[in-house]
């Protein structure tokens, strides 16, 4: 049995094609958690009903961790794409500094999935629960989801 099945799904799920593509334009589109989003879909596939208080708390969960450490590594990571020091070699820094972004992500997962519920006997079909999953943390949100990225990664979850 594997013993972290939400990052091995994520890894999975992020991998198929279009799925990263969507996920990086629904944070950078909309400011969506991209964690927080394969969590949702997790949640899905694995029959765990969410509502919209359970969105919130999954959310609550990570909120902190996400604006005090994975933001900030992102934004590094993103801004050492220019040469900021003409003529150095910064970019096995900035791979390092991807690695531990990465490692601050699982880490985010493995939060969301000790709060998880436990799956339901008779779960809704994967793809419709991700569908409402995502409506209501677009909610959450206060604002909608992208259509494109969010169907793209629909799409990648459906496995088509």
């Amino acid at each position: 049995m594997d013993a972290d099945p939400l990052w091995t799904f994520a890894l999975v799920l992020y991998g198929r094609p279009g799925a990263a593509a969507a996920c990086l334009a629904l944070q950078d589109e909309a400011g969506a958690d991209v964690t927080l989003v394969l969590y949702l879909i997790w949640c899905a596939q694995t029959g765990r009903a969410l509502d919209a208080a359970a969105v919130r708390s999954a959310d609550a969960t990570v909120a902190a961790w996400r604006a005090a450490v994975v933001a900030p590594l992102r934004g590094v990571r993103r801004a050492m794409k220019a040469p900021l020091l003409p003529g150095l070699p910064a970019e096995p820094l900035r791979d390092r500094i991807k690695a531990v972004e990465i490692e601050a992500e699982r880490l985010a997962l493995t939060a969301l999935a000790a709060g998880a519920s436990d799956p339901e006997p008779a779960a809704p079909e994967p793809v419709a629960a991700a569908r409402r999953h995502l409506d209501l943390y677009a909610a959450h949100l206060g604002r909608p989801l992208p259509r494109a990225p969010r169907e793209a990664l629909l799409r990648a979850f459906a496995g088509t």
